[in-house]
């Protein structure tokens, strides 16, 4: 009886030459393609008779060919050996098949991670630091979904609303977290069909030359199917990038309201950016205003709950800080706010001050001969005074 092989096959042994020359002709057929790519119908017809007469463009066909037959060869002589039948019953091909389907399948696609319940989801909300407004704006938006669709599982007339959002605020205050607890509540509570969150800025929609933008931004949208398109900095679509390229930001614009409106049931859209340029964005254009209806407005972090997002950075990375860091963290930060101007980037600025602790205390710790644990997980008052200056 033939032994099933549970060893991985040695590659090393097999003739895969003709393949490597398949993806080399690949690479030389993309190279010509490129070459004719804007030229006319003849022009094109004369490159190919010019280029099949080389021996390089020739000998693809050839190539793919022997690629071919490469490949079966690998297959035969990789395959998993069927067991042959025993007491007169033939093996379960299809079977075998299945379970070495199964076992080429990565990781991930076998281990599936759990959905979250709305109930979770709303916890999740809960905990992060401050944003009251926004949990509460949040919960109603969630409490109006469902009842709606309720009324509509009951025959029951709803009136039509729009779930696209506007975020508005500045940096570092939380927006595109709410807005992927968003799309997975949405997706919770069966409004989208996957919940993923796409997130693009004006250089992720717009092309640099003209007809590109258009493509560019259905394939974005097209990623987004399902789920959520969460677009920062949206209003630079409207004033142009710098570059002379407004109209181009425009044709993106165009093509998101009627991507919009043709997917309307699987589709959800949240712009965000600084207050006063989003509400000149939204009112640029007739299309933005009748989809973007519902506004939230993310507030800075006071200092207290400055210091709270910093403690827990410092928490969740086992750190510790003494009493005089804990007393000196809270007035520098307090001193943040009360200096903030228009770049003031709030959870951001945290984290890079946490970012630049970390950097002063390893070379505090560096001069050290034996570091202990307890001094491994200290942050001192001078780490946080020399990464203030950083």
């Amino acid at each position: 009886m033939k032994k099933k092989r549970d060893e991985k096959p040695d590659f090393n042994k097999y003739n895969l030459k003709p393949a490597k020359f398949y993806l080399d002709d690949l690479k030389n057929f993309a190279s010509f393609m490129d070459d004719i790519s804007g030229k006319n119908l003849e022009e094109i017809n004369d490159a190919i008779d010019r280029k099949g007469q080389t021996e390089e463009f020739s000998s693809f066909l050839d190539a793919v060919e022997e690629a071919q037959k490469a490949a079966e060869e690998l297959i035969r002589e990789t395959t998993v050996i069927q067991p042959e039948k025993r007491d007169g019953k033939q093996p379960d091909v299809k079977a075998s098949q299945d379970t070495a389907a199964k076992e080429s399948e990565p990781q991930s696609a076998q281990e599936t991670t759990p959905e979250q319940t709305v109930e979770e989801l709303m916890a999740e909300l809960d905990e992060l630091v401050g944003l009251d407004k926004i949990k509460a704006n949040v919960k109603s938006l969630i409490n109006l979904v469902r009842v709606r669709k309720l009324r509509e599982e009951n025959g029951l007339p709803s009136p039509a609303m729009s779930l696209h959002l506007v975020f508005m605020g500045n940096p570092g205050t939380g927006k595109t977290t709410v807005a992927r607890l968003i799309s997975k509540l949405y997706k919770a509570i069966g409004v989208l069909s996957k919940g993923q969150l796409i997130e693009v800025d004006r250089s992720g929609l717009v092309a640099g030359y003209v007809g590109q933008t258009a493509i560019k931004t259905g394939e974005v949208i097209k990623s987004a199917l399902g789920g959520v398109l969460f677009i920062d900095e949206a209003y630079a679509l409207a004033s142009g990038g710098g570059d002379g390229t407004a109209d181009f930001g425009r044709e993106a614009i165009e093509t998101l309201l009627k991507s919009m409106e043709d997917n309307r049931d699987d589709l959800v859209v949240i712009v965000a950016g600084y207050e006063g340029l989003m509400e000149k964005f939204i009112s640029s254009n007739p299309g933005l205003e009748s989809r973007f209806n519902r506004y939230f407005v993310f507030e800075d972090y006071t200092p207290e709950e400055l210091f709270a997002i910093f403690k827990s950075m410092c928490e969740k990375n086992s750190y510790t800080l003494t009493p005089e860091a804990e007393k000196f963290a809270k007035e520098h930060l307090q001193y943040l706010y009360d200096t903030r101007d228009d770049n003031f980037g709030n959870a951001r600025d945290v984290r890079n001050l946490f970012e630049n602790i970390v950097s002063a205390q390893a070379d505090r710790l560096a001069v050290m001969e034996a570091p202990t644990r307890d001094d491994l997980v200290a942050i001192t008052k001078e780490d946080i005074e020399n990464a203030s200056v950083m």
